[in-house]
């Protein structure tokens, strides 16, 4: 495993992340808890120390999975969970309120059984709070020793502008592959100016780019790669399947160099792999052992 360090520190994070929004089962065509486990054990063994997950991934249930996984192990992991999405009456609220951010991060706590949370993420903006509030609520958290670092998720640049003005913004998270780039324009150039680590998500669009599918799958629409993801619309797919065939024709695995053209781009701290078992861990982190030449990350590129 390949290491880099976090933003304005001498820690040492993984290149390659795991993402746990299976966990949990909710949005993903279920998932088993056993191998959910099974997959943080791998991940740890392989050297993966990034842990990302959120409490609105399954209600809870995918850091209480991470929680139980870690048991023992707390300084071998730097975990990274999020705040700010609520259900509501059935419905999904945005709530970056310090009052709902406090009780959110006990809660967090509580479930990861951990004393500490290393970076602690808004998840979604909230466009009914001044972010400048919330960025105060967060310094007081980390203030209280709740939590280590601040970062923001699915931020804009302009919003991301007036967070960085309140609070020490360490990394942000967002939607990047070779199928979704539009990070590139305004985005990644500011965090690489700025120190911000980006932190990937998507990078195998939705598992897309594994090349498994060999026609547009029947998901319901709970099915987060039928609600979040265009990849698997008719349009989408034919796009993403000549993607796969353009990256089958540089001798790895697609979900491989999928992987390795996003995390070797400049200002990428860490790329997300969702994994469901052990076996997909195995899989994807495989990527971190070796590197696409020069003349691959630019025909890759297009």
């Amino acid at each position: 495993m390949k290491y880099t360090d976090f933003p304005g520190t001498k820690e040492k994070v993984s290149v390659m992340g795991l993402g746990t929004w299976v966990f949990g089962g909710d949005n993903w065509g279920g998932a088993d808890d056993a191998a959910c486990l099974a997959a943080v054990d791998a991940a740890i063994g392989l050297g993966v120390n990034f842990i990302d997950t959120a409490p609105f991934y399954s209600d809870g249930r995918s850091e209480a999975l991470i929680g139980q996984a870690i048991r023992g192990r707390r300084e071998k992991v730097f975990i990274a969970t999020k705040c700010g999405l609520v259900r509501a009456n059935g419905r999904v609220a945005h709530d970056l309120t310090p009052a709902s951010i406090f009780n959110e991060v006990d809660q967090s706590l509580a479930r990861l059984q951990c004393e500490v949370i290393d970076l602690y993420m808004c998840h979604w903006p909230d466009p009914a709070m001044p972010v400048e509030k919330t960025m105060e609520a967060l310094l007081q958290l980390r203030k209280a020793g709740k939590i280590r670092h601040i970062g923001v998720s699915n931020f804009d640049l302009p919003l991301l502008r007036k967070a960085c003005a309140v609070a020490p913004v360490a990394t942000l998270q967002a939607p990047y592959s070779i199928l979704e780039r539009k990070v590139e324009a305004e985005l990644l150039p500011f965090c690489r100016e700025k120190g911000i680590g980006l932190i990937a998500y998507g990078v195998m669009g939705g598992g897309i780019l594994t090349g498994k599918y060999t026609g547009v799958p029947n998901f319901t629409k709970r099915d987060a790669r039928k609600m979040f993801y265009t990849f698997y619309e008719k349009e989408g797919f034919e796009k993403a399947q000549c993607a796969v065939k353009n990256l089958c024709s540089f001798g790895y695995a697609p979900n491989q160099t999928a992987l390795n053209w996003v995390r070797q781009q400049p200002g990428v701290m860490t790329v997300l792999a969702g994994c469901r078992d052990a076996r997909q861990v195995q899989a994807n982190m495989a990527a971190s052992g070796w590197d696409l030449s020069a003349q691959a990350l630019v025909g890759i590129r297009g």
